[in-house]
């Protein structure tokens, strides 16, 4: 398949029949895979951006949004340059319908963060635990992971305008899960509205996931750069600012299979285990 160019239009991918399901995978560490069942997003076009009506269905709304966004301040994430990740495929049937867990990392310059959480320090280390301890992630961007603040029972990370980033996922249970990943409020493999319906990446026990952008085709992404608001993504492709500076994570256990086959109750009783019961009474001579 030929990778898009910046001004060409989205990459279709076609639906599989209900008895079974595509996953994607990133060239990255471990090769974990994913499963999105629509389009591959494009870049903006010049006609996108300004709002022609020929290529969307609700250019006053459009143009409307796009207004509002001209004086949003802070940041939020647009169509950086496109980064070599090839994708295969595989299989996964999720436990339930809903996901296990979701979780949320917020993000915006210091001035926006100061203003979202009042006083504040950085707490604690960029990878942090998720999903009741299945996971940990952070924010990678720069010289290493963005320092968390945490207010209001919420996770923020503090960005840097012109920079790249990419999310670093790491699956500690023992089982494959499967994570529906959102940036701004939009899927990250196919760059629509983005739903805990939709399929994700698959990664293994104990396996490392770098996602470094939105996926342009299925051997590149457009890579995730801290931009205004005004040109993000959401913005530029029509879709409202409304969800801009927010990061998700729906997180799905595999059907018939524990995610704590050896959890923190197990473990905890063999450390625990004693040799001997109580010592008898008397003692053999």
């Amino acid at each position: 398949m030929k990778i898009q160019s910046k001004y060409t239009k989205g990459l279709k991918l076609a639906c599989l029949s209900a008895a079974s399901c595509l996953f994607y995978s990133c060239s990255v560490a471990h090769s974990p895979s994913s499963a999105p069942s629509v389009s591959v997003p494009s870049a903006p076009t010049s006609e996108t951006v300004a709002g022609n009506a020929s290529r969307t269905n609700s250019a006053p709304r459009s143009a409307y949004n796009k207004r509002v966004a001209q004086h949003r301040p802070g940041i939020a994430t647009g169509w950086g340059d496109e980064i070599k990740s090839n994708m295969n495929y595989s299989s996964f049937k999720r436990s339930n319908s809903t996901p296990s867990s979701i979780g949320s990392i917020y993000y915006n310059d210091k001035e926006g963060i100061k203003a979202m959480t009042g006083n504040w320090s950085y707490a604690g280390k960029g990878m942090q635990k998720a999903a009741n301890g299945m996971v940990e992630w952070g924010v990678k961007s720069g010289w290493g992971y963005l320092k968390n603040v945490h207010s209001g029972g919420k996770r923020f990370v503090v960005g840097t305008k012109g920079r790249n980033y990419s999310l670093v996922i790491r699956n500690i249970a023992h089982s494959e899960l499967e994570l529906v990943i959102s940036v701004d409020g939009l899927d990250v493999l196919d760059g629509k509205p983005a739903s805990v319906k939709k399929r994700g990446y698959i990664i293994p026990a104990g396996k490392t996931l770098e996602i470094k952008g939105f996926r342009k085709s299925e051997d590149a992404v457009a890579a995730f750069k801290f931009s205004s608001v005004r040109d993000s993504y959401t913005n530029l492709s029509n879709q409202g600012t409304r969800n801009a500076g927010v990061i998700g994570m729906a997180v799905y256990t595999q059907k018939g299979i524990s995610p704590w086959r050896y959890g923190t109750t197990e473990v905890n009783s063999r450390r625990g285990a004693r040799a001997f019961a109580e010592a008898p009474a008397v003692r053999a001579r």
